[in-house]
């Protein structure tokens, strides 16, 4: 069931929830937390509703969609109540706000929260440089963002990492469990050898490679290159060096990955991308910080960047090829005038020498004469 409030209060609202709750129970009490979701009003308001609605059934929870329409509008909120079967298990209140109302956001939320429930706020789309100092922000105990949406992933997350405070999070670090996990439980497996080196490969513009680079690099301790991946999106493949050979985790459709590692048969693993329902129902089991979030984002100043694989398979020879002996440079080579008038002088040398030996044994000849007589 869907109820329109156009220009309405938020005290017309929560006037509205309790007139509906004492009319047959359409709506209950039994919420866990309050789920504040803030963006611009738009197409994608309805993705991120939705995901909040599947998430609701794990959670149930309050939803308040805060829509922020037009800045140069006139200020007016219209309200819309959606409960039962177009709510999931939960019960959402999406407040559009025009005008100088549209950056009062928390102003109108603040009426609308569950008492003595845990706050937390959404963005699921753009969100700002500091989430923990953003008015909606300081009321939630935990903060979702997602950078794999933002217009440049790579320098948002850049962001979440200088403007880090403890609550925060990002869906593209719950991306990871699955390969989380995997990459552990290979590891788990004789033989028990330490990782030496690792190397991840991605999408240029994929946050979450960027991440498990730099959890593998913090909690490794080893170095962990980086390198964009020629296909394939997200994280496409996961190297971690041993001495007894690779482990080498591949997934190029987006859904299947196979894990090779020495002296075990080659194996198929669940690794569908995740949507974003399954990323935040995780996110919502927890309301403390995540100190592993924490500290993989200080490790991402200790990934190394490196080539394309594609492009250094292109020129196998090239690698492999010996380097040539290349002569001294500081002995130049003679030119052929030089080499002809040397050979020309050695034979006079020779000839000079001859002469000289000839005239001595002719001298010789009388002295030996008069010795003799």
């Amino acid at each position: 069931m869907i109820i329109d409030l156009p220009s309405t209060t938020t005290s017309q609202v929560n006037t509205k929830l309790v007139h509906m709750r004492e009319q047959g129970g359409a709506t209950t009490l039994g919420r866990v937390l309050t789920l504040v979701i803030v963006t611009d009003d738009g197409e994608r308001t309805e993705d991120a509703i939705d995901a909040a609605n599947d998430a609701s059934r794990e959670h149930p929870c309050r939803v308040i969609v805060v829509a922020r329409g037009a800045r140069k509008a006139a200020a007016r909120l219209d309200a819309q109540i959606r409960v039962g079967g177009d709510a999931g298990a939960s019960e959402v209140i999406v407040l559009r706000l025009y005008g100088p109302l549209a950056e009062e956001g928390a102003s109108c939320v603040i009426p609308l929260l569950l008492p003595d429930a845990p706050v937390v706020a959404w963005w699921p789309f753009e969100a700002p440089a500091k989430p923990s100092d953003d008015p909606i922000g300081r009321l939630a105990q935990r903060r979702i963002t997602d950078s794999a949406t933002d217009r440049n992933p790579n320098r948002a997350l850049e962001i979440r990492q200088k403007q880090y405070t403890a609550g925060d999070t990002d869906l593209a670090w719950t991306r990871l469990t699955l390969w989380r996990a995997v990459l552990a439980a290979s590891l788990d497996l004789p033989p028990y050898e330490k990782v030496t080196a690792a190397m991840v490969s991605g999408a240029a513009s994929s946050p979450s490679t960027d991440l498990l680079a730099a959890w593998l690099a913090t909690f490794l301790k080893v170095p962990v290159t980086r390198v964009k991946a020629a296909a394939g999106e997200g994280i496409v493949h996961v190297e971690l060096e041993r001495r007894s050979g690779k482990v080498v985790l591949n997934r190029p459709d987006g859904k299947v990955g196979t894990l090779n590692q020495p002296g075990q048969p080659a194996r198929r693993v669940a690794l569908q991308r995740r949507e974003v329902r399954d990323c935040l129902s995780e996110e919502l089991r927890r309301l403390d910080p995540d100190e592993i979030y924490e500290a993989t984002l200080r490790g991402l100043a200790k990934i190394t960047r490196g080539r394309t694989p594609a492009a250094t398979q292109d020129k196998p020879a090239a690698k492999r090829a010996p380097a040539k002996a290349s002569p001294n440079p500081s002995t130049p080579k003679p030119s052929a005038a030089k080499t002809t008038a040397a050979k020309t002088t050695a034979k006079s040398a020779t000839a000079k020498a001859t002469g000289a030996k000839t005239a001595a044994a002719a001298k010789a000849k009388p002295a030996r004469a008069k010795a003799a007589s």
